[in-house]
């Protein structure tokens, strides 16, 4: 940890060097996830041609591999630095609903750089932030992202426990930041519905609560101006007593979101996790719909 530190304080211009070398080897010399990255984005962009999803692709691992450099980074980066280059817009949307004491839902995508955008949305609300992640499997690593991702005083919660700790700290205000672009696993209840051209399989663990407890639920539009810059603006999804009280309303508002990013920001999204592996059909206990989406250019 000590070493990952000492590199973290090296200005960033230094680590986009070894960015730019990894992008190479990732991309060129070991092919890292290339077919998965390929086959997602000829299902996800079936009107753009071979060159154009070459083209989102390069970039792709481009911001990849500088989203990790960032990462680092991010363990030591100041304050000052930080709300410079992960800039927020509409932020009253979440730190006025908090300051009267309200529990808000925050419901991201996996778009880069996601960790910048937690840790500077943390040191903005003053620390009353709860992000929900999901646990790595490598001791050190999982150190590491806790000891990133809480440094601006978020409190870190395992998925698996959030329920139990949500009943416990009900009546505190904060923001809660659920990635829910996740992909379930086979064994829990998801929803499944149709996601850049394939069905998908969705938590609903977002809307449950949101619906249950009556909060409002933003997303964060993501942008990415220039190189090592990036651009969070806040848009209410869903507030009480709701536009939309049907099944999945809010979950269906929210992928009509990420997709319209992924479209405007395509390069930012990441390719390389297998969204929709084990599509498979639908389970008894599976929420389902299916419904003609557009074709997505």
């Amino acid at each position: 940890m000590i070493f990952i530190r000492l590199i973290s304080m090296l200005p960033l211009g230094v680590l986009y060097v070894f960015s730019d070398l990894l992008y190479l080897i990732a991309y060129y010399l070991i092919g890292y996830r290339k077919k998965v990255v390929q086959e997602n984005l000829a299902n996800a962009f079936p009107n753009k041609n071979s060159a154009e999803r070459k083209q989102i692709e390069k970039d792709f691992y481009r911001n990849f591999t500088d989203s990790l450099a960032e990462t680092i980074k991010l363990l030591t980066m100041g304050k000052k630095e930080m709300n410079k280059r992960f800039l927020t817009k509409n932020a009253h949307l979440i730190f006025d609903r908090v300051d009267k004491g309200e529990i808000v839902i925050g419901m991201c995508g996996h778009f880069f750089n996601w960790e910048g955008h937690l840790l500077t949305v943390s040191s903005e609300v003053q620390g009353k932030c709860e992000t929900i992640y999901t646990k790595i499997n490598h001791p050190f690593f999982e150190k590491l992202m806790q000891n990133i991702r809480g440094r601006m005083g978020a409190k870190i919660t395992e998925r698996k426990s959030f329920q139990r700790t949500f009943l416990k700290d009900r009546l505190v205000p904060r923001l809660i930041v659920l990635a829910a672009d996740q992909r379930p696993n086979q064994m829990e209840i998801r929803y499944r519905t149709l996601f850049m051209n394939r069905q998908a399989a969705f938590f609903e663990g977002g809307e449950k609560l949101a619906k249950k407890f009556g909060l409002a639920v933003i997303y964060a539009y993501t942008s990415k101006p220039k190189r090592g810059y990036y651009e969070f603006e806040y848009q209410l999804l869903a507030s009480p007593p709701y536009a939309s009280n049907g099944p999945h309303s809010i979950t269906e508002k929210f992928i009509d979101l990420v997709e319209k990013n992924i479209r405007d920001q395509p390069s930012l999204y990441l390719w390389t996790h297998n969204r929709w592996k084990n599509q498979g059909k639908p389970r008894s206990q599976d929420n389902f719909t299916r419904y003609d989406k557009p074709q997505y250019k």
